[in-house]
């Protein structure tokens, strides 16, 4: 026959009473949390699925930075392209109007000081800055506003190519300036229609109208009057082709190997025209100070003034079509960049998840596990206070 001594008695229930009394402050502790596993060792894998899940979640949290930069200096950039394509349509306004007949030099004169107004703001529009102490279109750096406008023309400073953030997905941070403002393709985008030495005559931009044939030579067309008859002869890289003394007509297409242009007015004997390979050099502020210069010269005949304007609109059109190739290269990057930041929330959704799964606590069944706790304790301390009431003593007070 065993029997129980009232010590042990007493040491039972204490210890069954702060037994239940940490479970019941565990389950409160993980209540206020509302995660399962607070350490490691309450579950070591669950412990391991949500340390990798919080892995990947810091990854794309990181990239997101990364994105959100590419995204803040495309936007920068495509707003300065769009004020740049802006400016050059009211320059082209501007030079469209200047080819009107009944305009004087004082007038085109003033035309030109308007278009030097625009390429001032166009220089503005290539240095802007981007809110960092960095420069939109520095390329791959550059501390100082990436182009300097010098008496002999527009110089870029900045470094070539561009930057890119340091991420998993390679967008880009930066434009190369020099791409984008000063290497747009000169002429028509195939070849270059040049009025050497004419002042009664003038070349269009051409077209292309059979691309198999072209061949990337220098063409000049040389003209010849005898007579009263005005002819030409065409000229390939300064051999004779089959094109000899052709009878010319004014405003009639030439062609040769491809190419066609249309000449008009009056030429005169030894005026030459050429068509020489188009090549990627064609500097905005260069454009406009051509034209700049050309309407402040005084006493232009008719066809000086409209040659000036030719050249100019089919500049500023190549000029546009450029920057409008850059402009759209931009929205394309914008357009990735809302892809990658829609994977990147997928990619952080799907670790959340995983984390949670691993250790939050399910709310319902934990309050319930409080409950049961709670009520044990209180069980546990009933017992604990009836026990203090049993001795000796007290059965034989009764």
């Amino acid at each position: 026959m065993f029997r129980t001594a009232t010590f042990t008695t007493y040491a039972d229930s204490i210890a069954t009473l702060q037994r239940r009394q940490v479970d019941m402050s565990d389950a409160q502790a993980r209540l206020t949390t509302g995660l399962r596993v607070m350490h490691a060792s309450d579950d070591p894998t669950a412990a391991a699925r949500a340390e990798r899940a919080r892995a990947t979640i810091q990854r794309a949290d990181s990239t997101q930075r990364a994105v959100d930069a590419s995204r803040n200096s495309m936007q920068l950039t495509e707003s300065a392209l769009a004020d740049a394509g802006e400016l050059l349509q009211q320059a082209r306004e501007l030079i469209v109007a200047a080819g009107n007949a009944s305009y004087s030099d004082a007038e085109r004169a003033d035309v030109a000081n308007q278009l030097a107004e625009i390429r001032k703001q166009l220089m503005g529009v290539a240095n802007r800055s981007d809110g960092s102490g960095g420069f939109v279109f520095s390329g791959q750096g550059s501390g100082r506003p990436p182009f300097l406008d010098r008496p002999g023309g527009v110089d870029y400073l900045g470094t070539g190519g561009t930057v890119r953030v340091a991420s998993e997905e390679p967008l880009p941070l930066t434009l190369d300036g020099n791409e984008v403002w000063l290497s747009a393709n000169s002429g028509n985008g195939v070849f270059q229609a040049n009025n050497l030495n004419s002042t009664g005559a003038w070349i269009d931009a051409g077209r292309v109208t059979a691309p198999d044939q072209v061949t990337g030579s220098t063409y000049s067309i040389n003209f010849s009057v005898v007579g009263g008859v005005t002819t030409y002869t065409i000229l390939q890289d300064g051999n004779p082709t089959a094109v000899t003394d052709a009878p010319y007509t004014d405003g009639q297409a030439i062609e040769i190997d491809g190419l066609a242009v249309t000449i008009s007015g009056a030429p005169g004997d030894g005026d030459a025209f050429e068509l020489a390979p188009s090549t990627p050099d064609l500097s905005v502020f260069d454009a406009l100070d051509r034209v700049v210069n050309e309407l402040k010269t005084p006493l232009q005949t008719g066809a000086q003034v409209t040659q000036s304007v030719q050249n100019g609109l089919r500049d500023l059109d190549s000029l546009s079509d450029h920057l409008q190739a850059a402009r759209s290269m931009t929205g394309e990057v914008l357009n990735r960049i809302d892809g990658v930041a829609g994977r990147l929330d997928d990619l952080k959704l799907f670790g959340e998840s995983t984390r949670s799964d691993a250790e939050d606590l399910d709310m319902v069944r934990a309050i319930s596990d409080f409950q049961n706790q709670q009520t044990g304790y209180q069980a546990a301390l009933q017992t604990y206070a009836s026990m203090q009431r049993m001795s000796l003593f007290d059965y034989i007070q009764t």
